[in-house]
């Protein structure tokens, strides 16, 4: 099948990843993470036994990824609660999402044979100095900042792995679609789960419920669509795109959330954003 990025997966690709940070934000902006994963979790559950009966099944190659997807995602969750008990969203964001696509270019060149030519490379070097900027954003490297920058970067390289697992995996579906409702019934369990022994009361927090729900319901759209994108262009191109949203969570860091260095870290925050284009062309 050959895969090329027309307008349409572009504009799908990039309402992704506005929808990606807006999800984050939500995450980030509660103290008792562990619940809002809890009830995103919730709305994956939900989603993909509501459409795994219509879809079926993605056919066995596809099952093993998704089943490695799982477990890197678990990972990827624990590293972002991690990253964002530690540093601010409008800087911890943009790091990890734009360590990613460094990653994931390379990782396709391995493994999905889509090579960088010259302007990616340079979007690669402009891609480093914007995440540079952003870790030093505050004038220096601090070294009580060190292991927030340091769990943003983790947590970027597990954004990487899943990234390049769930493009191969949904490549190998019978159907984007059953891929997509097999993989969220399989991950949205793990965290209720993990939250199954706190008390009712905290469960019943309506604030929390609430927005876990959006933020879950926004999860699905948002990764759903990527899913999709990776069927129908390239990897690196797809990954890439889709981390633009590091503009939009820089700006809510900003107005909504109320964080320092606004201005410094949204100027980093559009560097990294032009590197990843860069690297998509």
């Amino acid at each position: 099948m050959h895969r090329e990025l027309t307008v349409v997966v572009l504009l799908v690709v990039l309402g992704a990843g506005v929808l990606h940070a807006v999800w984050n934000a939500i995450t980030k902006s509660f103290e008792d993470r562990l619940m809002v994963f809890a009830w995103i979790g919730a709305a994956l559950t939900v989603s993909g036994g509501a459409a795994l009966p219509f879809t079926g099944l993605p056919g066995r190659a596809a099952v093993e990824f998704a089943v490695a997807s799982v477990a890197i995602h678990v990972v990827y969750d624990l590293a972002l609660m991690h990253a964002y008990r530690l540093g601010a969203f409008n800087q911890m964001y943009p790091i990890a999402r734009g360590t990613s696509p460094l990653v994931v270019a390379l990782g396709a060149a391995l493994f999905a044979r889509e090579h960088l030519g010259g302007v990616p490379l340079a979007g690669v070097l402009i891609l480093g100095g914007g995440l540079m900027s952003l870790a030093l954003s505050s004038g220096r490297l601090e070294r009580s900042e060190l292991p927030a920058v340091i769990a943003a970067v983790a947590t970027g390289l597990t954004i990487a792995l899943y990234s390049l697992v769930d493009g191969l995996g949904v490549r190998h579906s019978v159907d984007p679609f059953a891929y997509m409702a097999f993989l969220f019934l399989l991950e949205g369990p793990v965290f209720l789960l993990v939250a199954a022994r706190r008390p009712w009361r905290e469960w019943t927090e309506n604030r929390i419920a609430r927005r876990g729900l959006l933020a879950g319901f926004l999860t699905v759209a948002a990764y759903g669509a990527v899913l999709w994108a990776q069927t129908r262009a390239p990897l690196a191109e797809v990954a890439a795109l889709r981390e633009t949203g590091v503009i939009s969570a820089a700006v809510i860091g900003a107005l909504f959330l109320k964080e320092g260095f606004g201005y410094r870290r949204l100027g980093a925050a559009v560097v990294v954003a032009l590197g990843i284009v860069l690297i998509s062309l």
